[in-house]
């Protein structure tokens, strides 16, 4: 049996290595949020990495495997594996609905299953499985009495995803995995052998630009939430849309490089929006 304070100690540690984008912008929480978070983030990180560690033929085995151990354990059954503990005391202090967790399998079972979406209309149902609901998560731990948040919750997820679409685009062409909508691509004159080829040219500059623009939307919409959750984790959630909003910002600024490399923030710039966040005043809800 593991015990629930080696659990929490394992998930901070996991959140500390791997969180890279939201580390820094958790340790704003008050800390039985914070440990909530870190909890959660350490199932989603597990859950990506018992796809990535198994051999192909073996993942989607794995991973029915760990859905049915997270389902056992949600129900009170035995718990086998050490961030489990942790895990599902969070879900059960801050009353998180179980079909977030189970949705965001579903979402990484779509990645074994799917590596090309025809518009963005499928390339929606993507990111809500895998970022959507971990915003809805979250929203839960962070507080919130106003229903609009849920939907601004989806909306940020959706922004924080199609932010990753672009950071990773290099990555995920060597991979011949395209998340960027085929219909835009055809629309933008830009086609698939051009992506794998890394190709920068008019065609791709518009392309991204169309794709910024619409995230630059969400990110909007997801602004919209940060006085809506609890008092004491707004500077937090602030933080954490201005860390990922920045990272857009600086693939727009870089945008000739998405080819050479993974444009990141540094740390700098990722303290820097923290401390901003910390310090600025927290606009009045938009009734």
């Amino acid at each position: 049996m593991h015990s629930l304070k080696r659990s929490y100690r394992l998930c901070q540690q996991v959140t500390r290595q791997k969180a890279r984008n939201f580390f820094y912008a958790f340790l704003l929480l008050p800390k039985n949020r914070r440990k909530a978070i870190y909890a959660v983030y350490a199932f989603m990180r597990h859950s990506d990495d018992v796809v990535d560690s198994s051999l192909s033929k073996e993942r989607s085995s794995q991973l029915q495997a760990w859905r049915q151990s997270v389902k056992i354990a949600l129900e009170d059954g035995p718990i086998d594996h050490p961030i489990l503990p942790a895990f599902v005391d969070a879900v059960k202090q801050f009353n998180i609905p179980h079909n977030y967790f189970f949705e965001l399998l579903d979402g990484i079972q779509m990645d074994l299953e799917k590596d090309r979406y025809q518009n963005f209309e499928e390339l929606y149902t993507y990111c809500y499985r895998v970022a959507s609901v971990v915003g809805l998560v979250c929203v839960h731990i962070f507080g919130f009495k106003d229903p609009r948040a849920l939907q601004l919750a989806e909306s940020a997820g959706i922004a924080f995803q199609v932010t990753n679409i672009l950071r990773d685009i290099r990555e995920d062409g060597t991979g011949n995995r395209v998340y960027l909508p085929l219909d835009d691509l055809k629309k933008f004159r830009y086609p698939v052998e051009s992506l794998r080829q890394g190709v920068v040219d008019d065609h791709f500059r518009r392309l991204l630009h169309f794709q910024i623009e619409r995230a630059r939307d969400y990110y909007h919409q997801a602004e919209q939430l940060v006085p809506l959750v609890e008092p004491d984790c707004q500077k937090a959630l602030s933080a954490l849309i201005g860390i990922y909003r920045g990272l857009l910002e600086k693939i727009y600024k870089e945008h000739e490089l998405l080819f050479e490399k993974q444009i990141r923030l540094s740390l700098l710039e990722k303290l820097s929006i923290v401390f901003r966040a910390w310090r600025a005043p927290i606009p009045a809800p938009v009734l």
